[in-house]
């Protein structure tokens, strides 16, 4: 495992539960309504990977009241909550760099917030690979860095945590790329604990 997946788990490990009490305090996060946004085009018992899961709220427990969900995520502390917060759908311990499904197996993928843990360079080539697991015309739903932003912050919620992620123009080219055509494509910015913050959320049809 490289360094910024040991940075990744280890910060989620220790400050999973920290995590959880953070972002109930950003009064402005949109990802409900972007959930709604592929919620509304898929059948009930769709299958869904929702990769970095984190503790499965709100987003996979509500995807997982209609739908068949694997969450990935590879932090064994964000899994042990995840597994009490929706019983109702399946978590594997993983990097979404690194797991493998075949091709076809999903109807959706979705990445809040997660993709950013992975090295930006590594991004494209994920893309990718999210594009083969998914059924023709299938969806996927992330919200992506919104800079060029690469590195450790040394003190993020109390541990170290790697944050890596490209221009919203660069992260559209990828997409793209990988043979995507995005239906939703905002900027959004909003008030974390700490201050402002914007993200690139992207719903894209395979």
């Amino acid at each position: 495992m490289s360094e910024p997946r040991r940075i990744v788990e280890s910060g989620y490990d220790s400050s999973a539960e920290r995590y959880l009490e953070w972002s109930a305090r950003i009064t402005d996060d949109p990802r409900l309504r972007f959930l709604g946004e592929l919620t509304g085009r898929l059948a009930d018992g769709a299958a869904v990977l929702d990769l970095g899961c984190g503790a499965g709220v709100p987003c996979t427990a509500l995807l997982a009241e209609r739908r068949e969900v694997l969450g990935v995520d590879v932090s064994a502390a964000q899994l042990d909550l995840a597994r009490r917060n929706v019983p109702g759908a399946r978590f594997e311990k993983g990097d979404m760099a690194e797991v493998s499904f075949p091709g076809g197996s999903f109807d959706a993928v979705t990445a809040f917030y997660s993709v950013l843990h992975v090295p930006r360079e590594e991004q494209g080539d994920l893309f990718k690979r999210i594009a083969c697991w998914l059924r023709p015309g299938g969806w996927f739903l992330a919200a992506l860095g919104c800079s060029e932003a690469n590195g450790v912050e040394a003190d993020w919620l109390g541990t170290p945590m790697f944050f890596s992620s490209h221009a919203p123009a660069e992260n559209r080219r990828l997409l793209e790329a990988a043979g995507f055509t995005l239906v939703v494509d905002e900027p959004v910015t909003i008030h974390e604990p700490e201050g402002e913050a914007t993200f690139h959320w992207v719903l894209a049809r395979s």
